[in-house]
């Protein structure tokens, strides 16, 4: 009878090929779950989700400043906002997201955009833009078409193009700076076709130079809603020599997002009237 030493008994080979497959798999697991808990769903995107992560934060403004009036932006994430509670706070106008790409719409703009407008505020419009799926003309009839329009009642300020950082991939939506531009382009054209407002554009400058080479032949029409979260706004992409308005935090009371128009309350209502 053969006689097996100590150390003598060598793996099989379909155990060792078992062993080797589940150490792989365990390492790709924490991986696979990483990366799918850091890819929101479609449709969650909101203005500012990637400021904090691409550009920080590092202070706040100075409060009290006569010739700035308060406004606050808001998505479907948000849910039902309590407008009464900002407008006592000071918050005069407000901005609510409608639309983005052309696959959604918020289930609460209606208490949203109304209900900031039923407590006395200007309100108006936003469209979270996706350039990687669809063109910039169908995009913008999808935001027109669901609450993005405008009309001159003295109290709708005109719609707004979100254009940041891409939350579901590559942060320039794998355009070209030429491709991004033309695509930016298309959306206001269309904007305006349909409305006869010029669209106002939200972004952040590093984006903006990432992203579009810091084009600056959208200056002259339309107006800029700069994101950074800082006591000023800082340096402003090429072409505007100044800001319409700036959302200055995501952490404000009530609702996280807040932003300061510069001009007093008599130049939102100009904005609004056109």
């Amino acid at each position: 009878m053969p006689v097996h030493r100590p150390g003598s008994i060598r793996p099989r080979p379909f155990a060792v090929l078992v062993t080797a497959l589940l150490a792989a798999l365990s390492l790709s697991l924490p991986l696979t779950t990483a990366h799918a808990a850091t890819t929101p769903a479609r449709g969650s995107a909101h203005m500012g989700m990637g400021v904090l992560a691409h550009d920080g934060r590092s202070g706040t403004p100075s409060t009290g400043d006569a010739t700035q009036t308060e406004g606050v932006d808001v998505a479907g994430y948000q849910g039902n906002v309590a407008w009464s509670t900002l407008w006592s706070s000071g918050v005069r106008w407000a901005y609510t997201k409608a639309t983005e790409g052309t696959y959604y719409t918020n289930p609460y703009f209606a208490q949203q955009y109304n209900g900031s407008y039923n407590v006395g505020m200007i309100r108006g419009a936003y469209h979270f833009a996706t350039p990687d799926t669809t063109s910039g003309a169908t995009q913008a009839n999808y935001f027109v078409d669901h609450g993005g329009g405008w009309s001159r009642d003295g109290r709708t300020l005109p719609g707004a193009l979100d254009i940041e950082w891409n939350p579901y991939g590559a942060a320039c939506y794998g355009k070209s700076a030429g491709a991004m531009v033309g695509w930016i382009a298309d959306f206001l054209n269309t904007y305006k076709a349909r409305t006869g407002r010029d669209a106002v554009i939200y972004t952040a400058t590093s984006w903006w130079t990432q992203c579009t080479g810091n084009y600056g032949g959208f200056a002259a029409a339309s107006p800029l809603w700069i994101a950074r979260y800082a006591s000023d706004p800082g340096t402003l992409p090429a072409g505007w020599p100044y800001y319409t308005m700036w959302q200055y935090t995501s952490s404000g009371p009530t609702v996280g997002d807040h932003d300061k128009f510069n001009g007093a309350l008599d130049r939102v209502q100009a904005l609004a009237n056109g």
